[in-house]
């Protein structure tokens, strides 16, 4: 869960929770905590702390682990794959982030399966060639808009994985975890914007 750091509406999530039932095995979130992260500061990982201590309460009531390891997360995700038979990641678009899942790719000897929930339609469901204007693009999304506006299915663990045993970074004391992080702290916390799906949603009904 590098990109899509939500369990609400989450295909990946959905997807790999399917797997594991099928397969009659329990299922581990994993997110590397990398502190190298282009551009980023110490109002970026706050706020995403605050959501991943949202995350983590969540799934811990889906009996699922959560393993935040001080990472690079490919680096990370290919020592828990030793012991995995399935590798689902959330897909990205950025440069990075195709950095990071080919790197994996490369080394694993397991499955590793990209499911898109990041936008709404599909880039390569949108287009197959580089778009220059707005004009040009909209209406293909927009023909394709309504075969993608269904939500993943709520499935629930049928093992669950909470005693798994795997060490992982605490976030019960987000100042503490925070001051671990060698992080830029020229730009200081938002006072205002709170992390987290709960306060997103609000804000959002409020919008």
């Amino acid at each position: 869960m590098q990109s899509s750091q939500r369990v609400e509406d989450n295909w990946a999530l959905s997807y790999a929770i399917q797997a594991a039932n099928r397969l009659g095995l329990p299922i581990v979130v994993y997110f590397g905590l990398t502190t190298e992260f282009p551009e980023a500061n110490c109002r970026h990982y706050w706020f995403m702390l605050e959501g991943l201590k949202e995350v983590s309460t969540t799934l811990q009531n889906l009996g699922i682990r959560f393993v935040i390891k001080h990472a690079n997360p490919p680096r990370g995700l290919m020592e828990l794959a030793e012991k995995a038979s399935q590798i689902i990641v959330d897909k990205g678009y950025l440069r990075i982030n195709k950095e990071w899942y080919n790197h994996a790719a490369q080394r694993v000897q397991v499955p590793l399966v990209q499911i898109e929930d990041n936008v709404v339609v599909p880039v390569e469901e949108t287009s197959q060639k580089e778009e220059y204007s707005a004009a040009t693009l909209r209406p293909k999304l927009l023909v394709k808009l309504n075969q993608f506006l269904d939500l993943p299915p709520k499935i629930l663990p049928k093992k669950p994985s909470l005693d798994s045993g795997i060490d992982s970074v605490s976030l019960v004391d987000l100042e503490k975890a925070f001051a671990a992080l060698q992080v830029d702290r020229s730009v200081s916390i938002s006072k205002f914007f709170q992390g987290g799906t709960t306060r997103a949603k609000k804000l959002l009904e409020l919008f």
